[in-house]
């Protein structure tokens, strides 16, 4: 025995009030050219061999030693893989800042929604000082 079902049908009056937004965030090539004249200006500094600026259509590279390219890019693409393997593990929120320092070599990575950078510096050099120069 099939149940019919009778539903009353009412007429809902809304008043939709319009809201203008302004986008006052610049946009992420904006974002990506002024990062690009930043690093560009960081990389003049004493101790600084490269970094690598990237988003999800295209990088800047600059590297003082070419033939050490592959390895800078991969070395930046394992630690961020592995930062964010190890936060999800833990628990512990996306991981906005990265420093890996070596012997030879330190590393900053900093990443912020699609953005990627990867800086190179020697160890001695102050990385909180270029960390501060970049405005995300």
């Amino acid at each position: 025995m099939e149940k019919q079902t009778t539903r009353k049908k009412r007429s809902i009056h809304e008043t939709i009030t319009p809201v203008i937004v302004e986008d006052t965030t610049p946009n992420e090539e904006d974002t990506f050219t002024k990062l690009s004249k930043t690093l560009a200006e960081i990389r003049k500094t004493k101790g600084v061999t490269g970094f690598i600026l990237r988003n999800t259509t295209t990088a800047t590279i600059d590297i003082e030693e070419p033939a050490k390219l592959v390895q800078y890019a991969i070395l930046s693409s394992q630690t961020v893989e592995s930062s964010q393997e190890i936060t999800e593990q833990f628990e512990l929120g996306e991981a906005a800042t990265i420093i890996i320092e070596g012997k030879d070599t330190k590393l900053l990575c900093i990443n912020k929604d699609e953005i990627k950078i990867a800086i190179f510096m020697e160890p001695k050099t102050d990385h909180n000082d270029i960390q501060k120069r970049i405005s995300i």
